[in-house]
């Protein structure tokens, strides 16, 4: 019956809702179907899965829907005798009403798109609802037997889900008059002008402080009377200025949340349909799995998500159909016959962790490489010299399958393949660890450019460094009581734990590696479950700041996930928390070299700074050819990185007139450039450098390496 057409934009409006309900519905089955659950539980999972259903009845009829208010009126007919009496509901009944949820939506998106009229009569696909239903007796007789994976249904004789897929969007139809249509340009411009204010906000407080100052220092001039007049009216614009700075910050704050609540969705939006797929995907291969998410709660943007569904679902499927073991198996094997998925979410700064892992079969590296050379993926010659890491990664190859038989799972080799080019396509990357019988992990790190994060800025010498505000658990200063210090490394007793000691300082080449003095500040930093407590020589404050990704060409340096711009427009790199807990050597600096790196980017500059002060340098930094040259007629260094491509001079001419100095003359020079072609190696080395690296090969790991080969040619101090 085809719907009023007075009625039709509330009609695309309940598709919608609808599509919420069912979902909070099938969250609730999936749930009953579970073991262990208490009576109070289970009598809260059917009273709310009841009013749910009630709900959907109730709002199909009032808009003459009645096809959808039968569909829902059989659906609670077939819950009704196990919500007298809640237990644990049989699988059976469970496809029954999964199965008329799907005829709901697809029925309910039909009316919306106003082919209502076209519908064939519900009355054949009711009936099948119903003798699908097990009668009450039957299933009070099923749940009495399911102590286990052996009462379960054959998976065949689970109902199956309608052919065309359900489809609702994720917004109301544009006739609706529910909101605006809005290019995805236009409120990433509007977001990127918020920052800009943000940056402005922050300036506005850093004038007023600097207003107060100079209030200060005219009182210290003893001119009080005098001066009278000036401090009051600095004092009052300061004040002032401070207000105002305020009040931006909430226009700021007020501006972000509205955007991101307009660009962003939770990942629970995409993760809980995720729940049905595995469900469903088990019965079909007859296994058991239960897919536990965890951080579902954070909020991306919305294309994001939509571009990580894809790969979500072909990591989940393969985690299901090629890591997970039968029930027999798993129970020959000392585990519980229902396997475990994980998901966990965090987001830390710009930087989002995506962990997908099972606790299944885990990857049989020989296997892969028989595999791999079978299938012509990769030759024996080339395995015969791979580590097992790298026996591992060949599961991204692509056309890589372990399946010999094409099944509607698997066995075609499209898979992992797209899930790595998908990330990648995000700028992201994809690890993999595993061990065998316990399970995979699959590691997905993804930057993220939308709103301002909160960063906590620390000091280490006359280096400052920040922090992802989320990675910071807790502060406190070293006391000698809490400290446990051995020969080679100190350990802080905190909350029961003993947490390994980390100096910031040394971690990042900047000085010798000490023990923390008494009343130096700790951060108690977590990442992926580890904790380290970090040593640094002053905490600064926090700051809400604009976390932007590094260029592509240094975007691998594992030490830092950002960069962001201070107030007076300093550029602050953001230190990685996964890089600050992982177990590693700690660099003990022997001596201090110097060097002098020149260049027009104020990010090139920042970046070779870190590379080099993580290998013991003193580094100090040029903004052009020009200002290099003052800094060395005054200061000695032991070698210069210098830019290629300048404004006004660039790389070749100032090793020019480096030459021409007899003090300069034998001065190390290393010219790096954007560019990698031989025309422009053979260029600067030409022009006299001592050695040519591209900003690729910089982001590789190789400046450090390239400076101590070249000063140890040149015979300098190395």
């Amino acid at each position: 019956m085809p719907v009023d057409p007075m009625l039709q934009g509330l009609v695309a409006g309940f598709a919608v809702e609808a599509q919420e309900v069912v979902q909070k519905v099938t969250m609730d089955l999936l749930e009953l179907e579970r073991e262990g659950l208490e009576t109070d539980a289970l009598t809260k999972l059917y009273v709310r899965l009841g009013r749910h259903l009630h709900t959907l009845k109730g709002s199909a009829a009032s808009l003459g829907m009645q096809d959808l208010s039968d569909i829902a009126h059989k659906l609670e007919d077939a819950l009704a005798p196990l919500k007298a009496h809640p237990q644990k509901m049989p699988r059976p009944v469970v496809d029954v009403l999964l199965h008329g949820l799907d005829l709901f939506l697809l029925r309910a998106q039909a009316h919306a798109d106003g082919r209502g009229d076209a519908l064939p009569d519900p009355a054949a696909a009711l009936a099948q609802l119903v003798a699908d239903a097990p009668p009450p007796e039957e299933a009070a007789a099923m749940v009495g037997a399911s102590g286990g994976p052996a009462a379960a249904a054959p998976a065949a004789a689970a109902p199956q889900p309608p052919a065309e897929p359900v489809s609702v969007p994720d917004t109301l139809p544009e006739s609706s008059d529910a909101g605006w249509r809005v290019s995805s340009w236009q409120v990433t411009a509007l977001m990127r002008e918020v920052e800009r204010l943000r940056e402005v906000r922050l300036r506005v407080e850093e004038r007023g402080r600097e207003l107060e100052r100079v209030a200060q220092l005219l009182a210290k001039q003893g001119l009080l009377a005098e001066t009278a007049e000036a401090r009051t009216a600095l004092s009052g614009t300061a004040r002032s200025l401070r207000t105002d700075g305020e009040e931006t910050s909430d226009i700021v704050d007020a501006l972000e949340d509205g955007l991101k609540a307009i660009t962003t969705r939770p990942v629970r939006t995409i993760l809980d349909p995720l729940q049905r797929m595995v469900r469903d995907l088990s019965r079909q291969l007859g296994k058991e799995a239960r897919l536990s998410v965890v951080g579902a709660e954070v909020s991306l943007d919305r294309r994001l998500l939509e571009k990580l569904q894809g790969a979500l679902v072909h990591l989940l499927r393969n985690a299901v159909d090629h890591g997970l073991e039968l029930p027999a198996d798993r129970e020959r094997a000392g585990k519980h016959h229902e396997g475990a998925l994980t998901l966990r979410v965090e987001q830390q700064g710009n930087l989002l962790y995506l962990e997908a892992s099972d606790d299944g079969a885990g990857i049989d590296v020989e296997s892969v490489r028989r595999v791999a050379e079978q299938r012509g993926v990769v030759t024996a010659e080339e395995t015969a010299r791979y580590n097992e890491n790298q026996l591992r990664d060949l599961i991204f190859r692509p056309g890589f399958s372990t399946r010999a038989d094409v099944t509607d799972t698997s066995g075609r080799g499209v898979g992992l393949d797209a899930v790595r080019a998908s990330v990648e396509g995000l700028q992201g990357r994809i690890e993999v660890a595993s061990t065998p019988g316990q399970g995979t992990r699959f590691m997905l790190t993804l930057p993220t450019d939308l709103g301002s994060s909160p960063v906590l800025v620390v000091r280490v010498l006359e280096q400052l460094v920040g922090l992802p505000m989320l990675a910071v658990e807790a502060t406190q200063l070293a006391r000698a009581e809490s400290l446990r210090l051995g020969k080679r490394r100190a350990h802080l007793e905190y909350q029961g734990q003993l947490l390994s000691v980390v100096d910031l300082g040394a971690r990042l080449g900047l000085r010798a590696l000490a023990p923390p003095t008494e009343g130096q500040p700790l951060l108690i930093v977590q990442s992926g479950g580890k904790r380290v407590a970090l040593v640094v020589d002053a905490v600064v404050g926090d700051r809400d700041l604009v976390i932007r990704p590094l260029p592509s060409e240094v975007r691998d340096v594992p030490a830092w996930q950002g960069a962001a711009t201070l107030s007076r427009g300093e550029l602050l790199l953001i230190c990685r928390p996964d890089w600050l807990v992982t177990e590693t050597a700690q660099v003990q600096v022997t001596a201090q070299r110097r060097a002098l790196v020149v260049d027009d980017s104020l990010t090139a500059r920042a970046l070779h700074r870190a590379m080099l002060e993580a290998g013991g340098f003193t580094v100090h930094l040029a903004a052009s050819g020009a200002r290099a040259l003052d800094r060395l007629a005054t200061d000695t260094y032991d070698v210069v990185i210098c830019d290629l491509d300048m404004e006004e001079m660039d790389g070749t001419q100032l090793i020019a007139k480096l030459r021409e100095r007899p003090e300069t003359a034998s001065l190390p020079v290393i010219l790096v450039s954007a560019h990698d072609s031989a025309v422009a190696r053979e260029r600067g080395l030409e022009a006299g450098a001592d050695g040519y690296l591209s900003k690729r090969e910089c982001a590789a790991g190789r400046l450090l390496a390239e400076v101590l080969d070249v000063m140890s040619r040149r015979g300098s101090r190395a």
